[in-house]
């Protein structure tokens, strides 16, 4: 087992990390930009250590600043969090090279899923369904508009190498293609540095369903049940709950032992998760995440299990300390991502924090970096902070999830709280009868 590990990220998923190797009894390096040197994850980590200015281009994404914490530290692991360089190949083979251990899957597996058209080809080739569309790229408009007369409009443009919803565009008939089709090419070449696009059957009232699974890297692989993601805006996640309300037992064990024998079939390593569209009783894979998700912990609640743990294990070389067999659902739970964001807008809400009150109780957890006094800068992600509850069913879970809402408390910057206290007054959220456009549509009516 590693004696020190260091995690190369910052605010509530650095804190997490933290909390794992603690309690494995392992030693922890925090790193930090010169913004954050007051943040939590560096008060709480076993040692710190400042590897450049607030951008993250110079900090948090510099490999060689990274490289020489690990040196100057003697940090035998990194735990890349999410973000930043967690799916990162070639971070992971410089890692590799200097003998340290990367907490996460190989260089290569990251390399094929992270190429949105390798990974599909990859997950055919494993039996995993997929949406119809190009057999990979498209190189012109000609050949778009042959693809998508043959599979019928609408269709969606995405750029190969995108993510986080950016490179994707839309187009409801032949009239909308061409502009859709060169859209998502500029797109994805002035964000992505790669102008490839690929062409999907656009779906029209799916939901969102992400299966987690874990495997060894020496054959074995589990699944760890689904999560319902479908609430989302732009694009991103906000509000995510696990077991899905529309997936039945049968469902889960079919659609998880697909994803677990196609990761077991390449040996991957620790935490993945294949995402699909769902509709119609049919899955519809359309990307994997070679690292930990931000809504891990609803995972966590409903099979109570510690996946940091399990993957600082596995990438020690020890087995999985459970099997397939040992995982059963129990219960329900909800992840209410809070934001530093002004509504109805979402802009971006830096700021000192006046007061913080985290809420408390049974099957109540808060994942945050908050505290009173500090400062949240503008150099990063908005994201504040996860309020995570658990029930016995997702009646309890909704409720506590209420009363917790209600005891959290957030001054000084505007948040997103508000969204989740209008949401939880919406019959459709309570019974969960929502798809992925749910969310777009009820903003513009009721915040637009």
């Amino acid at each position: 087992m590693f004696d020190k590990i260091l995690i190369a990220n910052r605010g509530e998923i650095a804190l997490r990390v933290i909390r794992a190797c603690r309690e494995m009894g392992i030693k922890s390096v925090a790193v930090h930009s010169t913004a954050d040197s007051d943040a939590m994850h560096v008060r709480m980590a076993d040692e710190a250590i400042c590897i450049g200015p607030p951008p993250g281009t110079d900090s948090y994404l510099s490999m060689s600043s990274l490289i020489a914490a690990c040196e100057v530290t003697g940090a035998q692991a990194i735990h890349p969090g999410y973000g930043f360089l967690s799916e990162n190949a070639n971070f992971v083979q410089i890692v590799e090279d200097h003998d340290i251990t990367f907490i996460g899957p190989t260089a290569e597996h990251i390399r094929m899923m992270g190429d949105k058209i390798t990974a599909k080809d990859t997950m055919k080739r494993l039996g995993v369904p997929c949406v119809p569309g190009s057999d990979g790229g498209v190189p012109d408009y000609e050949t778009a508009r042959a693809v998508a007369d043959e599979i019928g409009y609408p269709v969606i443009i995405k750029a190969t190498a995108g993510g986080g919803g950016r490179g994707m565009k839309l187009a409801k008939s032949a009239d909308e293609l061409e502009v859709a089709f060169r859209t998502a090419r500029s797109e994805g070449k002035s964000v992505f540095g790669n102008d490839e696009v690929y062409i999907e059957k656009y779906l029209g009232t799916p939901r969102h369903i992400e299966i987690q699974v874990f495997g060894d890297g020496k054959g074995n692989a589990v699944h760890l049940g689904e999560r319902d993601c479908s609430l989302q805006r732009r694009h991103q996640k906000v509000f995510e709950e696990a077991p899905g309300p529309c997936i039945t037992p049968e469902l889960r064990a079919k659609i998880g032992k697909v994803c677990a024998d196609a990761v077991a079939n390449i040996n991957y390593i620790g935490a993945g998760t294949i995402e699909f569209l769902y509709e119609n009783d049919e899955f519809y894979f359309i990307e994997m995440n070679t690292r930990l998700q931000v809504e891990h912990p609803v995972t966590e609640a409903i099979f109570g299990v510690d996946l940091v743990r399990e993957q600082i294990r596995v990438a020690a070389g020890l087995p999985m300390s459970f099997a397939q067999d040992d995982l059963e659902v129990q219960g329900h739970s909800i992840e209410v991502r809070i934001n530093a964001e002004k509504l109805p807008n979402f802009s971006p809400c830096p700021g000192k924090i006046t007061a913080y009150h985290a809420p408390g109780g049974l099957g109540v957890r808060m994942d945050s970096a908050l505290y009173t006094g500090y400062s949240i800068p503008p150099y990063y992600d908005s994201l504040i902070g996860k309020l995570i509850v658990y029930g016995r069913d997702r009646d309890e879970a909704l409720a506590r999830l209420s009363r917790a809402l209600g005891e959290l408390i957030v001054d000084g910057v505007d948040t997103t709280l508000p969204l989740f206290h209008a949401l939880l007054q919406e019959k459709d959220v309570l019974t969960g009868d929502y798809d992925i456009h749910w969310l777009e549509k009820w903003l513009e009516t009721n915040l637009g």
